[in-house]
């Protein structure tokens, strides 16, 4: 695995937890993070829209590609937001939001990556947690049509399927 990385020296992670909406809207809120961009992933379909990932079975997850300054925010730090704006025991869905495109799986980029995730759902687990997220490779991203990006803040509405919950 290699780890994206533009020329400023910002890293990005990608995850997976329900509907994009809600995990964007609390990642964009993040310190250091740059940008929380919407789309699909893990799937077998070039260029997937959104009604073929919610209606074909594309085999991609909603997930959240987030662009952020590792001098001011760690994989760690997103990763433990990423457990706690949704519920990494629901499988195949978050909230009314049911479907595997709605799955809870974070797409590492990096060996680390996928340690720090391994580490932080064993941390999940030892407090009774049955963590069912997935973690799987990076592949290629596809940024979700125009009118999903920032979808809640434009609309000026708050997520229906996430919240924060403590958990670490």
């Amino acid at each position: 695995m290699e780890k994206t990385k533009d020329e400023k020296g910002m890293k990005t992670a990608i995850f997976a937890g329900g509907c994009f909406w809600g995990v964007e809207y609390f990642m964009q809120q993040e310190e250091g993070v740059i940008s929380a961009v919407s789309g699909y992933i893990g799937g077998t379909v070039m260029n997937p829209t959104y009604e073929e990932v919610c209606t074909l079975p594309t085999g991609h997850a909603e997930a959240v590609k987030v662009t952020y300054d590792p001098s001011k925010v760690s994989y760690e730090s997103l990763a433990k937001v990423f457990f706690e704006i949704h519920d990494p025991t629901q499988e195949d869905g978050q909230g009314v939001d049911i479907g595997d495109q709605y799955r809870s799986e974070v797409f590492c980029e990096t060996e680390e990556e996928a340690e720090t995730i391994e580490k932080l759902i064993g941390i999940l687990k030892s407090k009774g947690y049955d963590v069912v997220t997935k973690i799987s490779e990076a592949t290629i991203f596809y940024p979700a049509e125009e009118y999903h990006q920032k979808y809640l803040e434009l609309k000026g509405i708050e997520p229906e399927c996430h919240f924060r919950i403590k958990r670490f």
